[in-house]
């Protein structure tokens, strides 16, 4: 989480700024970070003894103002319970993209992507997932963001990978699209804004139908069909409701949409059914997993949006991603237990390749980092060379034996913030 000068519901983090001491709640601290902004200074994060160095950005938008943010790749130096936690990058498909297909410029805040998929379609070319090999859209060289891998970087940067107790019940859609959008502003790929290119569904109101659908249809004037030219595509980002046979070819219906299908063809249909098997199969086993779908797509002269290319990733009710039934089992417990934790996602990375699940939050010391291993003992010893001794590891091996007890939390220690309500992601 980002703490900002307009303030949070969350028990902030302290900060050092030019010999002073501030949380976002202080008295002038909106004046301390305009200040350290306009004289490049460096606030420092107080959660742990020696602190941890960050940096001030602009906020994007009218209202204007100042965030101070984490410096990049720096996100596992702050105390696990810090609101700047976040586990080491190579435990996750983030390590293998960091500084070649994500660059973040603390000078400006601004984040350069590149992408391995278009966001143009040329005449008569069509873009579609291979037909097997890992859940992604595109084959990439691992410098630059497939679809999945865009969609993961979003969910992370949106902080829809955390949980808290406080959140349940509180991370609905509106939420998960206010904080999506947030996230995207300061984002750009190939010259152009990630957030202009971005669809994300408003809440359907049936009595706002009218303005709802006006401000849809503008928005997707930039994808609008013209004989001749290459096209530009719109990013949809949206909850799967679901992938039927329409009147002619098939479709894809979003939820929060409820008066327009987005097209696609037989052959990309069938294509989806093979790629995303596992996804769909763990999708129609239960009432209690979400899909959401990362789509690029085109607007036709008469309106109808037609799928060029797209990814899938299940999500639980409360948003959190899943890769399968054991991991859901996990991400379940945890929520059911009222632990603390960020769920870690693979981005380009194959299967085959060692990933951390989980990190809990919650622990005295280091973060334990929870894996679910499916194979025999010995593929565990993979996880080991990566992690340093002191780092605790905690090992599910779900193909032969129960889940075993998770870390223990810390023991609670009163804090004057702790009466205040957590942030609401």
């Amino acid at each position: 989480m980002e703490v900002s000068a307009h303030g949070v519901s969350a028990p902030g983090p302290l900060y050092e700024i030019g010999g002073q001491r501030f949380t976002a709640a202080s008295i002038g601290f909106a004046e301390a970070i305009a200040s350290a902004r306009a004289t490049h200074q460096r606030p420092r994060c107080l959660c742990t003894p020696e602190g941890v160095e960050m940096y001030v950005a602009r906020l994007a938008g009218p209202l204007g103002g100042y965030i101070v943010k984490r410096m990049p790749d720096t996100g596992c130096r702050h105390a696990c319970d810090c609101p700047s936690f976040e586990p080491p990058a190579d435990l996750s498909g983030l390590g293998q993209l960091l500084g070649t297909a994500i660059t973040e410029d603390p000078a400006t805040g601004q984040t350069s992507l590149r992408l391995g998929f278009p966001l143009t379609k040329l005449p008569c070319r069509s873009q579609m997932p291979p037909a097997g090999g890992e859940s992604e859209s595109v084959c990439t060289d691992g410098t630059k963001l497939s679809l999945r891998g865009l969609l993961h970087y979003l969910w992370d940067q949106a902080e829809l990978t955390k949980w808290h107790p406080g959140f349940a019940g509180k991370r609905t859609w509106g939420t998960v699209r206010r904080q999506l959008l947030s996230a995207s502003e300061d984002m750009f790929a190939r010259g152009d804004s990630l957030r202009s290119r971005l669809y994300i569904p408003e809440t359907f109101f049936l009595d706002q139908c009218d303005e709802i659908t006006a401000r849809r249809s503008a928005q997707w004037l930039h994808a609008l069909s013209v004989p001749g030219r290459p096209q530009h595509l719109m990013l949809l980002i949206g909850e799967v409701k679901e992938i039927v046979p329409a009147r002619y070819g098939f479709k894809v219906v979003v939820k929060h949409v409820p008066d327009q299908g987005f097209a696609i063809d037989q052959q990309l249909y069938r294509r989806l059914g093979r790629h995303f098997e596992t996804e769909l199969a763990l999708w129609g086993a239960s009432e209690h997993i979400r899909m959401v779908i990362i789509a690029t797509f085109s607007v036709s002269g008469t309106g109808v949006p037609t799928i060029v290319e797209l990814s899938l990733m299940p999500v639980t009710l409360h948003w959190l991603p899943i890769e399968d039934g054991f991991e859901e089992r996990l991400i379940e417990r945890l929520v059911a237990e009222c632990r603390s934790f960020v769920k870690g996602l693979r981005y380009n990375l194959g299967k085959e390749s060692t990933l951390a699940n989980a990190t809990l939050t919650d622990c005295d010391g280091s973060a334990p980092l929870l894996f679910v291993v499916k194979e025999d003992s010995a593929s565990t010893q993979s996880h080991r060379p990566k992690l340093s001794s002191s780092i605790p590891v905690w090992l599910w091996y779900s193909s032969s034996e129960a889940m075993p007890p998770l870390p223990p939390r810390r023991i609670a220690r009163f804090s004057p913030l702790d009466s205040h309500t957590p942030h609401t992601w």
